[in-house]
């Protein structure tokens, strides 16, 4: 039975939290099909990350890392709109779990042999390319300048600017996810995230 040959391997790949499929199809019809591709997913309290050494599977890395939209608002902020002190304590523990995430990742891609797309169909970063003015209907994607000039317009509402003036939401869960994304572009390092799926669900 399957139990009996799962009970051997200890920790086992957390199960996909969604079918990876159409995601993959997305990747391969943006025309990036022969290379190797890390899809991430972003929930309320963990950041899934799969890596696919090809879009024709199956995956060789599974990760689970204990951060999310809900999960870091609840655990560094206060209200709905972060401090400065409050964002440098998030960034200090995201940063170790990223750090740990990296040295997994890093061991498997080693062996890939080709540039790595990152790729998500998460919503809330989804919304953050329509806020940071790259959405597309088909394939927007996020580069670090872009997240960076984002993050830079949170830290002036950390500071007391106004959400509204910054065009960003008043919202833990948007801060949280932006710097997940900010951290994780950092740390893992990849230099874009790509939305192949597009931005219409944000």
């Amino acid at each position: 039975s399957m139990a009996l040959q799962s009970s051997g391997r200890t920790p086992a790949p957390p199960p996909p939290q969604r079918d990876d499929a159409p995601l993959l199809a997305a990747v391969a019809q943006a025309g990036a099909a022969a290379g190797p591709c890390v899809l991430l997913d972003l929930t309320e309290n963990s950041v899934e990350l799969r890596g696919y050494p090809s879009v024709q599977g199956p995956p060789a890395l599974a990760l689970s890392l204990p951060m999310g939209t809900v999960r870091t608002a609840q655990q560094f902020f206060r209200g709905d709109i972060p401090t400065p002190l409050e964002l440098e304590a998030a960034i200090a523990e995201v940063e170790e779990q990223v750090y740990s995430a990296h040295q997994q990742y890093r061991r498997v891609a080693a062996h890939w042999g080709a540039p790595v797309l990152w790729c998500s169909a998460s919503p809330a970063w989804a919304e953050m390319a329509v806020r940071a003015g790259v959405s597309a209907a088909q394939h927007a994607v996020l580069t670090m300048e872009v997240v960076e000039r984002l993050f830079q317009r949170l830290a002036y509402v950390a500071e007391g600017r106004p959400a509204a003036s910054e065009g960003l939401p008043a919202s833990s869960a948007f801060a949280a996810a932006l710097l997940l994304l900010r951290e994780l572009m950092h740390h893992i390092p990849f230099g874009a995230l790509h939305l192949p799926m597009g931005t219409a669900r944000a």
